[in-house]
């Protein structure tokens, strides 16, 4: 993701994060939504693929990173710099199989999405949502252990 510093540090901020966590459910339902609007439904998809963009940008700088949500988007970046700036081999693990049981999860979605099982669809979306929770939780983790590592630049990012 590449984002300035001036757009991270507004992606810190908690509203940013807690807007962010019903997107893949709302995408999901925008989508089953062909259902009853057939083509409308381009519509709310393509509002939230837009609010996907906007959303990091969207909010002032937070006051102050102590809250957990802005520690996880701080480990984030620590997580996407992690070439250049190495981080404990134990969060590159952990992050490395909750990003993938989260893809993973996506499969059923699709599926769901694909074949008009409702269970599958949001199973899928919840799952893949729950093991983001996940790895955020990780990058907070990540961020608290990093404290005394200098805070990873735009430039460092690939």
């Amino acid at each position: 993701m590449a984002m300035s510093d001036a757009t991270w540090a507004r992606h810190a901020n908690p509203w940013s994060f807690w807007t962010r966590v019903p997107l893949l459910m709302a995408l999901t339902l925008a989508i089953w939504s062909r259902v009853w609007i057939g083509w409308w439904c381009l519509v709310p998809v393509a509002t939230l693929l837009i609010w996907t963009f906007i959303n990091p940008r969207a909010f002032a700088a937070p006051p102050h990173l102590d809250d957990w949500a802005s520690r996880a988007v701080l480990g984030e970046r620590y997580w996407l710099a992690r070439k250049d700036q190495p981080i404990p081999a134990h969060h590159a693990r952990a992050a490395m199989v909750l990003s993938t049981l989260s893809g993973l999860s996506l499969i059923p979605a699709v599926y769901g999405l694909w074949m008009l099982d409702p269970w599958a669809a949001f199973l899928g979306a919840a799952l893949a949502s729950a093991f983001k929770l996940w790895f955020c939780d990780r990058m907070a983790w990540l961020t608290a252990d990093m404290a005394g590592q200098p805070s990873p630049t735009h430039a460092q990012q690939t």
